[in-house]
């Protein structure tokens, strides 16, 4: 298979991942650059950046038009984050290859551990425009819930180092993070981690300009214009299947990912 077919495929199943859950992008993209496309972990994490903060431009703008997006929740969250990614995008490039890798794939497996956990009835239910949501975009009780500036700026802070160091966009992360921490449904969570992905992602990578050099963008360019396409799709998606199925299916994915990254680190 060329080189770029498995870009297109590659892209596509990432934005079906970032558009119907609003996150997990970049944790498929990583792996996918590697092992698929032959990126060292430094190049992939600085590949997945770029692609992934454009799909989100993307599917952003599409939630925003929902209503989808909580600006000022987002912001305050976001901007905890972006002192932390930076300094995390300095340190990638200084972090060895395996140690790199073997974080990746714990976080990976973390963030899948996550999701299957049971008793989240926040996540349950019809996601992003379901008809049984209905069309409101306004906040609901749960919504109301008062909000703990210090621990929305410690989870904000964390989401960003990791997606400084990893390059990870931190969508898997951000999405239940702004659901325990900020009281958001599920929805409005998906729509508005797409905008800290967005901030994080873009504080990253302006520390990050020495190792765009060798980055093959005949391959980066088709695997995002796939992305954004993807990401389309999967916000269509997710108006007909339950959040609750597509988080389950989605975390033993990552599980499978999570496992193989691990074990072809260590061997």
């Amino acid at each position: 298979m060329s080189v770029l077919i498995l870009a297109l495929v590659a892209g596509a199943v990432v934005g079906l991942a970032l558009g119907g859950l609003g996150g997990g992008g970049s944790v498929l993209a990583v792996p996918a650059l590697i092992y698929l496309l032959g990126f060292t972990p430094v190049a992939a994490t600085t590949a997945s950046l770029i692609i992934v903060t454009l799909t989100s431009i993307s599917s952003l703008a599409a939630h925003a038009r929902d209503g989808n997006v909580r600006w000022r929740s987002g912001l305050m969250f976001a901007a905890a984050g972006i002192g932390p990614a930076m300094l995390g995008g300095l340190a990638a490039g200084h972090i060895p290859a395996t140690a790199l890798t073997i974080a990746f794939s714990v976080i990976a497996a973390l963030a899948a551990w996550r999701m299957l956990r049971p008793g989240r009835p926040a996540q349950d239910g019809p996601v992003q425009g379901s008809p049984a949501d209905g069309d409101a975009v306004h906040d609901s009780p749960a919504e109301d819930r008062p909000v703990r500036p210090p621990r929305a700026a410690g989870s904000g802070a964390g989401l960003g180092a990791v997606t400084g160091v990893l390059g990870v966009g931190g969508g898997f992360l951000a999405v239940p993070a702004l659901v325990g921490v900020l009281g958001l449904r599920m929805k409005t969570a998906v729509g508005t981690s797409l905008l800290v992905i967005v901030i994080n992602s873009l504080a990253a990578l302006a520390t990050r300009t020495g190792t765009a050099d060798g980055l093959d963008w005949a391959v980066i360019a088709p695997f995002t214009a796939a992305a954004i396409l993807g990401a389309w799709d999967g916000k269509r998606l997710a108006a007909k299947i339950s959040g609750n199925r597509l988080q389950h299916v989605f975390a033993y994915v990552l599980l499978a990912v999570a496992a193989f990254m691990l074990l072809d680190s260590l061997i």
